[in-house]
Parts: structure tokens; C-alpha cells; sequence
């Protein structure tokens, strides 16, 4: 009997501790879909951060390659700049040299005054004679005698001083019929001497500044050739394409159509 009544006894314990570890296990089940629910949105989070890191390295790259770009092409035309100004510095200087603007070493010398009796003393008969000797200011070159002269330094290949001549024919005939051809012939001499650089901006001179020119279609032919020798290929397509649809008859636009091809 005191068996049975201690069995008894144990029956209310047995069902407390089922309906605890019943409550425990939902609470764990709870704990699991919650780590499961916080564990998924944490990692959607982190993916999206790595998509947006991803999206951030896209962008620097991007921006990175399209400074370059940039840069590049700002050097070339800071580099074409200063060869422009270069060049017009030089034709500035010639042209004050051909005038005798330049100030010669000797200008400033101070000749002291002959004293009369003495050896040094200059007599009205000899200064006169001084004054008819004295080599008269050669009169200023017309413009076909600037042209013929830059033409015939070209012929020899004295480049420089053929710019110089033909500088001065455009600088001191600016109406002149020859002005067209005298800077086509200053863009033909960089060409001569492998300054494509220097060659295209003159040419470009001469298609810009001289559209009636005879010249111009060969400019236009000369600067497409230019781009082509320094590897600026898109450009030297562009200018043949010009050189076809501006002068479709001309020779130059049939050397334009090979070279297309």
C-alpha cells in the first residue's frame, strides 16, 4: 500500500517536468527561428554591402581609366600648345630681325667727341665723305621676292630660313595672293623634317584661314597623312573622308579613296 501511494506521489512530479521540457523545447525552437530569421537578414545585409563595395570598386576603376584618358589627351594638347607658341615665338623674332627691331650689341657705345687739332679730330671734308660712303638701307622686299626666296631656301633644304622668308611675306603682306601658298609651304617644311605635330597645325592654317587657296585640298591630304605617322589613326580617317566629300574630283581625293580602302 505504501508502495502504490508512493508511486502515486511521483505521477504529478513526472507530468511537471514533461510539460517544463515541452516548454523548453519551444522556447528553443523560438531562439532557432529567430538566430535563423536575424542570421538571413544579417547575411542579405552583407551581401548587398558587398555589392555596393563591388559596385564602388566599378566606379574608381572607371573614373580611374577615364582620368587617364583625360590626361592624355590634355598632355598631347598642352604639348601641341607650346609647339605653337614655340613656333610663333620664333616667327615673331625673325621678322624683328629681317625689320632691325633687335637691338644690336653695340647700340649703347658712346663714341667720345673728336677733339679739333687733334689726331682723333674729323674734318668737315672727310666727314662728308663719311656721310656719302655710308652704306644706304636696303629697300623692303616685295612679296614675290620674299615668296621666290623662301622657295629657293626650300629647294635647298634650309628649312628654317625659308620659314623666316615666308613668315615675313605673311606677316607684312597679309593681302597678298601668296600668303596661302606661303603657309602651306611652312607647313611642307615641318613635314620635310618630321614635325608632324608642328606640319598639322600649319595645314590646318592653310584649310582654316586660306579656304580659296589652290593648296588647300593638298593641305587637307598633308595633315590626314600627318595624323597617320604619329598613330592618330581616327583622326587621318576623318580627314580623308573631308578631302572626298569636299574635293571628290580633285587628285588628292583619289589618293584619299586608296588610302580609305
Amino acid at each position: 500500500m505504501t508502495s502504490i501511494s508512493g508511486r502515486l506521489l511521483l505521477v504529478p512530479f513526472f507530468l511537471l517536468s514533461a510539460c517544463a521540457s515541452k516548454q523548453d523545447l519551444v522556447v528553443v525552437k523560438d531562439n532557432l527561428e529567430t538566430i535563423k530569421t536575424q542570421s538571413a537578414v544579417s547575411y542579405s545585409d552583407l551581401q548587398q554591402l558587398r555589392d555596393q563595395v563591388g559596385g564602388l570598386h566599378g566606379r574608381i576603376d572607371e573614373v580611374g581609366y577615364s582620368s587617364q584618358r583625360n590626361l592624355q589627351r590634355l598632355g598631347a594638347e598642352d604639348s601641341l600648345l607650346v609647339q605653337k607658341n614655340d613656333e610663333l615665338e620664333r616667327r615673331i623674332q625673325a621678322v624683328e630681325r629681317y625689320l632691325g627691331l633687335t637691338p644690336s650689341p653695340k647700340a649703347d657705345a658712346v663714341i667720345p667727341p673728336a677733339v679739333p687739332g687733334s689726331a682723333g679730330a674729323t674734318s668737315p671734308d672727310s666727314a662728308a665723305a663719311a656721310t656719302v660712303a655710308a652704306p644706304l638701307s636696303p629697300s623692303p622686299k616685295s612679296d614675290s621676292d620674299l615668296f621666290n626666296e623662301g622657295a629657293a631656301m626650300f629647294g635647298k633644304d634650309r628649312f628654317n630660313d625659308a620659314r623666316e622668308s615666308f613668315a615675313a611675306l605673311i606677316k607684312d603682306y597679309p593681302k597678298s595672293p601668296r600668303v596661302g601658298d606661303a603657309q602651306f609651304f611652312i607647313a611642307e617644311s615641318w613635314f620635310a623634317e618630321k614635325a608632324y605635330d608642328k606640319a598639322i597645325l600649319d595645314y590646318q592654317t592653310v584649310i582654316a584661314k586660306y579656304p580659296k587657296s589652290l593648296k588647300r585640298p593638298m593641305a587637307i591630304f598633308k595633315q590626314a597623312r600627318s595624323f597617320e605617322l604619329i598613330g592618330d589613326a581616327a583622326n587621318a580617317k576623318t580627314r580623308y573622308r573631308d578631302l572626298v566629300n569636299v574635293y571628290p574630283s580633285s587628285p588628292e581625293a583619289r589618293l584619299a579613296r586608296q588610302k580609305l580602302n
